[in-house]
């Protein structure tokens, strides 16, 4: 079904975001995880890492490529020639800030269409930001909602080594 882009901080890539790419690629011949530099949200890494995070949990999987970009998304999406973006709704709470970014796109870009992914279920109420507060406190109890390469770097990153 051709190009799709998933794109977000992945600040860090947690399970859940891996749950709706892996739901993605279902549907699509390709998924592009675009890795925004987030100029507002002062990253816990920087772009590379989190690029070479996504791609040591991805090796082999031709279906999925990982990029970065910088600017609007839409005119990313338009130029890399992708039909859809990938968006995950994990709670009600996801709705309104989704609902809204996509009809921004829709102005934009009318011809681009959001496909929107629930994770499983045990991951609705995972988010980076809650991964990087266990990370900080509990190392060892956030293991279960990131692949092992993340978790060993957010142990390195909060002195848990």
């Amino acid at each position: 079904m051709g190009l799709a882009i998933y794109a977000g901080t992945f600040d860090p890539l947690t399970n859940g975001h891996l749950d709706v790419l892996y739901r993605a690629t279902r549907i699509f011949d390709t998924v592009v995880m675009a890795v925004a530099p987030s100029h507002t949200k002062g990253p816990l890494f920087s772009v590379q890492e989190r690029m070479e995070f996504i791609r040591e949990v991805c090796v082999g999987n031709e279906q999925i490529l990982v990029e970065t970009f910088d600017g609007l998304l839409v005119d990313y999406a338009k130029e890399r020639g992708a039909t859809a973006l990938i968006r995950g709704l994990r709670a009600v709470s996801d709705f309104e800030y989704e609902f809204q970014m996509t009809q921004m796109n829709r102005e934009l870009q009318p011809e681009m269409e959001t496909i929107f992914f629930m994770p499983s279920q045990e991951y609705t109420f995972t988010s980076s930001s809650l991964v990087k507060q266990v990370a900080r406190f509990d190392p060892e109890r956030m293991a279960k909602y990131v692949p092992l390469n993340v978790a060993a770097a957010l142990k390195k990153r909060f002195g848990h080594s």
